[in-house]
């Protein structure tokens, strides 16, 4: 089977940043030829809870309105947030508001502040799985069920529910999913995702893969047919002392530092590249600071080489 081709993108998390950085951001991914530029869906940033944090839908309607090429996601959507039948009305809207670039992203959500304080129950884990499996059922089936979809789930139904328009994209934007559960989470990716997201902090990746083909295998589902991506931490430089500098604030971006990589253009592309031989074929991108200067030589100087 030939090599899946390899995609870069951007998953730049919106602390403190204006609609107008954000939008600075996705138009220079896209102009140095990223694949996508992904933003967070939290109320705030745990580190800097005073900081500015633009709500993730309507930061991506206003990206994707203002932009031509580069697709816009979201890593990742809490599916607890939103109601599920809503969400899929809203997601259809913007794939149309973006002319068919819509990437849609979906986890069952973390931050347990967050939860309480805007008012929602922080249930166990195993509920918000479920929750999550909900949504994914609806969410589908509103794109593409006509003329009206009906879904029983174990938290979430709908009853003929109409969804019109659908979104552009056949049979529906991709669905990627974030998380690194290994006795429900890979499950779920299994069964209904488009792409896995590998979530930075992981243990073992060889283990997870792993885990995650025999999912595979007890749904039903080909293996080759899940796309792997890898939300990476990524700080280069242009000579050693450049990578040291720069490694000094990026070490603390943790959990994201703790799977990330450092070094020269060189460096950066041999890391990539033990990555590919395991099967990831996109890296969603978190550019070390500087932001805009790691972009611009990991796209002049690292992409090229995966073409």
């Amino acid at each position: 089977m030939a090599q899946a081709k390899t995609q870069f993108a951007i998953f730049l998390i919106q602390t403190g940043r204006s609609f107008e950085a954000m939008l600075e951001a996705a138009r220079a991914s896209e102009q140095l030829g990223y694949h996508s530029l992904w933003v967070a869906d939290h109320m705030w940033n745990l580190a800097n809870p005073n900081s500015d944090y633009l709500e993730c839908l309507s930061l991506m309607t206003g990206l994707l309105a203002k932009t031509e090429r580069v697709r816009i996601g979201a890593l990742v959507i809490c599916s607890l947030y939103r109601n599920p039948a809503l969400l899929a009305k809203a997601l259809a809207s913007l794939d149309h508001v973006g002319r068919g670039r819509l990437e849609i992203g979906l986890g069952a959500g973390w931050m347990r502040p967050e939860f309480i304080a805007y008012g929602y129950d922080f249930p166990p884990i195993g509920v918000r799985l479920k929750r999550l499996e909900d949504t994914l059922r609806i969410v589908k089936a509103l794109f593409s069920e006509e003329p009206a979809a009906t879904v029983a789930g174990h938290f979430h139904r709908v009853t003929e529910a109409y969804n019109f328009p659908k979104p552009i994209q056949k049979p529906h934007p991709p669905i990627t999913i974030g998380g690194n559960g290994k006795r429900v989470m890979l499950r779920i990716v299994a069964q209904y995702a488009d792409r896995w997201n590998i979530t930075a902090g992981y243990d073992n990746l060889d283990e997870l893969i792993a885990i995650l083909k025999q999912h595979c295998q007890s749904v039903g589902r080909d293996f080759g047919s899940l796309q792997l991506s890898e939300q990476l931490l990524v700080c280069i430089g242009r000579d050693q002392a450049e990578v040291a500098q720069r490694w000094q604030s990026a070490a603390r971006l943790r959990p994201f530092s703790l799977t990330g990589i450092k070094g020269t253009p060189t460096e950066i592309v041999a890391a990539l590249r033990a990555r590919i031989a395991k099967g990831i074929s996109m890296f969603t991108v978190i550019p070390a600071e500087p932001v805009a200067d790691t972009m611009k030589l990991f796209a002049e100087q690292v992409m090229p080489e995966f073409k």
